[in-house]
């Protein structure tokens, strides 16, 4: 995807370091944060230098390529097992992340050549979910109509993934057959990844949009001012419960309330059926400073960071719900539309 004219991925490999489009820093400045090392690259991951299920995945297994890089030869195998758990550790919701660190050290593991195969294992991990985002575009455009009115949640594009998205690839891809589409961007608290990020994109690649508070979302439905929900996910268990950016539960509440249609779009690399339900997805817990302060820019153009919420009171900051597969109409993947059911769900893999 471009910004400004120019083409971009959100994460990528120069020799060594790994290469992300600094997320926090977005939509004010375009900056390229540089990780040098994987304890940088770890530390992008958990401060949310790069956000969104498929982008972790990608930085993740990145991270793993470059702790094969730094392994000593003495106890080559003890700092590549330690440094797989560190990885492990940055963001505990998002199954791409594992997946992506999984891929690398297995078959580096197998390799004669580690060092060589976790570099190119990684690359082509993150070649392969760009492939992804774009077959989830194609089967997803059919779903939209012209002129149809959709509403997101968190930011699932091409921010979100390495390029292309998850759930507004199907946008994306509608847009280049020349179907009209409006979008409603939940503003997602508390970081504000709708506001800043979707409603960044979406106006980059020319998207008709509006800016909505997380909060109106039941009011726009209940007034037929929206004809499809579509969310990306952090984690989708072998049932179909899914994961994803708190918020998202009441959002497919009430979709089902006013039988508005709530699809959720993913690649292969979120699904993790060895966790048989959403009670066994592990619910990150992040600080309560990201609640009770926001970040931006003043008029002389400093980004500042102030505090919103009344002094004294502390907050509470769980980062995902999980949504119950019998409020999801349908899952847009690689491979197509699949319903919500353990038997569709186990045909995937």
């Amino acid at each position: 995807m471009k910004i400004r004219g120019k083409s971009y991925r959100t994460v990528w490999m120069e020799g060594r370091t790994v290469c992300l489009l600094d997320q926090n820093a977005l939509p004010f400045r375009i900056k390229i944060h540089r990780a040098k090392t994987a304890a940088q690259t770890c530390r992008a991951i958990c401060d949310m230098t790069v956000r969104g299920a498929g982008a972790i995945g990608a930085a993740a297994a990145f991270a793993m390529a470059q702790v094969f890089l730094e392994a000593p030869a003495k106890g080559f195998w003890s700092a590549v097992r330690q440094g797989r758990r560190r990885i492990a550790r940055t963001r505990p919701t998002a199954q791409n992340l594992f997946y992506g660190v999984n891929r690398v050290f297995f078959v580096a593991q197998s390799s004669k050549d580690p060092r060589k195969a976790a570099l190119e294992e990684a690359c082509f991990f993150a070649d392969e979910e760009v492939e992804a985002g774009r077959k989830i575009g194609i089967f997803g455009s059919k779903l939209i109509r012209n002129r149809m009115r959709i509403l997101t949640h968190c930011n699932a594009g091409w921010l979100a993934f390495v390029d292309y998205g998850s759930a507004l690839a199907p946008v994306y891809a509608a847009s280049s057959q020349k179907k009209k589409v409006f979008v409603y961007a939940d503003e997602t608290r508390p970081r504000g990844q709708g506001a800043r990020l979707t409603a960044f994109e979406l106006g980059e690649q020319g998207i008709e949009h509006a800016i909505v508070a997380d909060n109106a979302a039941a009011h726009l439905m209940a007034h037929g001012l929206v004809d499809a929900i579509i969310v990306g996910a952090d984690r989708i268990a072998a049932n179909g419960d899914t994961a994803n950016k708190i918020g998202t539960l009441e959002k497919a509440i009430v979709a089902k309330a006013f039988g508005v249609p709530f699809y959720v779009a993913a690649p292969l690399s979120t699904f993790d059926l060895k966790c048989r339900s959403g009670k066994a997805i592990p619910i990150e817990a992040r600080s309560q400073d990201e609640v009770l302060y926001q970040t931006g820019p003043t008029r002389k153009g400093r980004i500042e960071t102030i505090r919103v919420a009344a002094p004294g009171s502390g907050a509470v900051n769980p980062a995902f719900d999980v949504t119950p597969a019998k409020y999801i109409k349908a899952f847009i993947t690689p491979k197509g539309i699949v319903r919500p059911s353990r038997a569709a769900l186990a045909r995937l893999k």
